[in-house]
């Protein structure tokens, strides 16, 4: 659905504007998103740089460069994507300056980290979710092979199965977790 009026883009999502804008490419789209994000982003600015003056540069510059990248990248969470963009704008800013610190540089580089750990938790959990929904014999099967290291030959001592059974029982299983994992379309993949 394609957007009219300044009023109508107050009920619509992040998601529909962009799409939208990937189609239209109204500078009215990106007015909506100025108005609705443009506070946040010069506040992360001002957190980074602690200059109003750079925080407002920043600011302008992203939004001016926020149509070309609406359309060439695929954006998931629209809030936390102009968050990292606004943190590398600010790291382009003190690259060009010459005056990143080492204690922005280790607070910059904390926050990453603690963004990863979350993810990789959330991951985890999804993970264990969807194994305690596969069958008895995947699921020993899998948690054998892939959280305990067993090999093959070990797996089928332990649970008195035939060697062409347990790879069989790996296999399935991975698919199976695969299917579960991506019908929630909260995981990437299983490798």
């Amino acid at each position: 659905m394609l957007l009219g009026r300044r009023d109508t883009y107050k009920s619509h999502s992040d998601e529909q504007l962009l799409s939208a804008y990937k189609i239209k490419q109204s500078s009215k789209i990106i007015g909506e998103l100025y108005i609705r994000y443009g506070h946040l982003v010069f506040g992360t600015a001002m957190k980074y740089t602690k200059n109003k003056v750079d925080a407002e540069d920043i600011t302008m510059v992203i939004f001016e460069k926020l149509p070309k990248k609406i359309i060439s990248h695929e954006i998931q969470s629209f809030k936390s994507w102009l968050y990292m963009v606004t943190k590398n704008e600010c790291l382009m800013l003190f690259r060009k300056k010459g005056n990143i610190t080492m204690e922005l540089k280790r607070e910059l580089e904390s926050e990453d980290t603690l963004e990863q750990k979350k993810n990789e938790e959330i991951q985890i959990n999804l993970l264990e979710d969807a194994i305690e929904t596969l069958k008895e014999e995947q699921k020993k099967c899998i948690k054998l092979f892939y959280l305990e290291y067993k090999s093959y030959h070990e797996i089928a001592e332990l649970l008195y199965m035939d060697l062409k059974k347990v790879k069989s029982a790996i296999q399935n299983g991975k698919r199976n977790l695969k299917i579960n994992l991506e019908g929630r379309n909260e995981f990437k993949s299983i490798t």
